[in-house]
């Protein structure tokens, strides 16, 4: 999708879906958008696939490897074959935004919505930034021209009745959808019970499992005890795996496989497998999704994969280099490279002759002092988790360090603070000592 810069809406229904190896799933038969109230162009959150079975089930726009002019190929991964359902805080934009009756701000002349065009962003995010209406002159029924306007050259006073949300939790989307999810988590810690629930019903899975990962642990289960057993389940898939298999630990046996058995095979599998170390081991610490290359890749290929912005700083600051498979647990560990490494060498050379082979790797059963140890010693924000067989199994990242060495209370700000200062205090009598 990197070449396109404005697709009409009108043009994608209908068209075939395939997967990443050309298997047929279905035909978009419309897509999901986030409305806003404060002028901002409605967010893309994906589209609505109808099976051949006539199910219709929803796929994230980051699925979305491909849109061709006669076709839309998926990325790699599984698809979650629920059936969809349109949650308060979205609009289908063939079935609902199309044939609105909205005005123009220049001339207040009233129009209806014909089509409307995505383009992406430089986030990677999809946005409605078009809009072609066409004017009605003489009331209603008498038919204008069709013009192609900017969003934020219309409007739509039904948009709250669209979405179905009410509006002072409509403004709150608004408001958070520019903040950093650590500050919406911080900004839901102020909110009333209700509020806080209302809010969490109007996120899509994606920002809502962010925002979720940067809460206290007690506010974590609270919401997700909340949601739907369904929803719970999609919330945690869109986790990382190490922050669903924290969150997941926390519960009842019951409830835990309960929503194992609700998440899609390909996203529980390396929950389960991290649930079978403590958490306070270099096993429980990790993430299973760290990236890996064969030897065989070109440096260009290590340096693309690194550049994905859904990628901390810290876990893009490392490549680990695997026999087949690359999936954890990989072939045999051969090593790692260093970003600042990769930026060194020439693109078309192999990662191959960039790998370091003399730094050490973790073993799962480390405890959290080696894991800390670990990092200071190498001066690494990413390190490698390795079995006895050399394969890898995953990599931990110095904020999931940090995360369990601060004080249990850390993010809830009403305690964390006579924390911190008694840490402080005990460090400062220690240095005088």
């Amino acid at each position: 999708m990197a070449g396109v810069s404005k697709i009409f809406v009108a043009q994608l229904l209908g068209l075939p879906v395939f997967g990443p190896d050309g298997e047929s799933i279905g035909r978009i038969r419309d897509l999901v958008a986030g409305l806003r109230v404060d002028g901002a162009p409605p967010r893309v959150l994906g589209i609505v696939v109808e099976l051949a079975t006539r199910r219709r089930i929803f796929v994230p726009m980051l699925r979305v490897a491909a849109i061709e002019p006669n076709a839309i190929t998926l990325a790699t991964g599984s698809v979650n074959l629920r059936h969809f359902h349109q949650r308060p805080n979205e609009v289908l934009v063939v079935g609902q935004l199309l044939d609105a009756r909205v005005q123009v701000v220049a001339s207040d002349a009233r129009a209806v919505v014909v089509d409307t065009a995505m383009e992406p962003t430089r986030t990677r995010d999809w946005v409605l930034n078009r809009v072609a209406i066409r004017e009605r002159t003489g009331g209603w029924g008498r038919r204008g021209p069709i013009q192609v306007l900017t969003w934020s050259e219309i409007r739509a006073p039904g948009i709250t009745e669209l979405t179905g949300q009410p509006q002072d939790a409509h403004q709150l989307i608004a408001v958070f959808d520019t903040m950093r999810a650590a500050d919406v988590a911080t900004a839901l810690q102020d909110l009333p019970l209700k509020r806080r629930y209302e809010v969490a019903d109007a996120l899509d899975d994606e920002r809502l499992a962010d925002v979720i990962e940067e809460l206290p642990e007690d506010d974590q289960k609270e919401l997700l005890a909340h949601l739907d057993e369904e929803r719970a389940a999609d919330v945690l898939e869109a986790m990382d795996p190490d922050d669903a298999a924290d969150l997941l630990a926390e519960l009842s046996e019951m409830d835990k496989n309960r929503l194992l058995e609700l998440m899609e095979p390909e996203e529980s599998e390396p929950v389960k497998r991290l649930l079978e170390y403590s958490y306070d081991t270099a096993g429980g610490l990790m993430t299973p999704e760290p990236i890996v290359l064969t030897p065989d890749a070109p440096i260009a290929e290590a340096l693309a994969r690194v550049r994905n912005p859904d990628l901390t700083p810290a876990l893009a600051s490392m490549v680990f280099v695997c026999r087949p498979p690359t999936a954890t647990p990989t072939g045999r560990y051969l090593g790692c490279v260093h970003i600042q490494r990769l930026l060194r060498e020439p693109p078309f050379d192999l990662v191959a002759g960039a790998v370091d082979k003399e730094l050490a790797s973790l073993r799962p059963t480390d405890s959290l002092v080696a894991v800390t140890r670990y990092f200071a010693t190498y001066n690494l924000v990413c390190a490698p988790v390795v079995d006895d067989e050399d394969h890898l199994l995953g990599a931990i990242t110095v904020d999931d360090v940090l995360d369990h060495l601060l004080p249990d209370n850390w993010r809830d700000r009403d305690t964390a603070d006579e924390t911190f200062a008694a840490i402080e205090t005990t460090g400062e009598a220690r240095r005088r000592a």
